[in-house]
């Protein structure tokens, strides 16, 4: 994890050196590929430099599904985070980025652009693709405080497909009236 001193350093230099500094230790390929959603990329790289968190566009390189704290926590079937990482990891098979500052806690997974067809969750479980921007970590922030990955991104493309999404808030929907985790 780059200090503070190094992320201010980066932040205060050339954009395209500061994605050179930060890329070498954050697995450049998947950031890259992540920065290329937007039309500048650089921008996100001086964002992850500044705030550890880029505003990046759904609808391009990845959709999102927001999955309230709740939802996923009836789904696992637990509350702790080592736990719910570990079943997250084994049933999604691609990335989810925690934001505890919002609605409660949420969950997004960053999922394969949804072809045609109706996301049957909407009401509980929001599909965001174009016209939504997501605070997308940098790879490095895998724990709390703030926005982090429960699980981060293992390759450039590396997405969540939709069938496995709708069966996690399948399940959780299903397990939200039960007694709580």
């Amino acid at each position: 994890m780059a200090s503070a001193s190094e992320l201010s350093d980066a932040a205060s230099v050339d954009p395209f050196t500061a994605v050179e500094s930060l890329g070498q230790r954050d697995g450049s390929t998947i950031s890259d590929w992540l920065a290329r959603s937007l039309q500048e990329p650089a921008q996100a790289w001086r964002e992850w430099a500044a705030t550890g968190v880029a505003l990046l566009p759904c609808g391009r390189r990845f959709d999102a599904v927001r999955l309230p704290e709740r939802l996923v926590h009836s789904a696992v079937r637990s509350t702790d985070p080592k736990v719910v990482a570990a079943r997250l990891t084994q049933s999604l098979d691609g990335p989810v980025i925690y934001d505890g500052r919002t609605m409660g806690g949420t969950y997004y997974t960053l999922t394969r652009r949804r072809r045609k067809g109706t996301w049957r969750h909407q009401d509980v479980a929001p599909w965001l693709g174009v016209d939504f921007y997501l605070g997308v970590p940098r790879l490095n922030r895998t724990e709390p405080p703030g926005t982090h990955w429960v699980v981060a991104p293992r390759f450039e493309g590396d997405l969540c497909e939709p069938l496995a999404v709708e069966a996690l808030s399948r399940v959780g929907r299903t397990g939200e009236s039960a007694e709580p985790c």
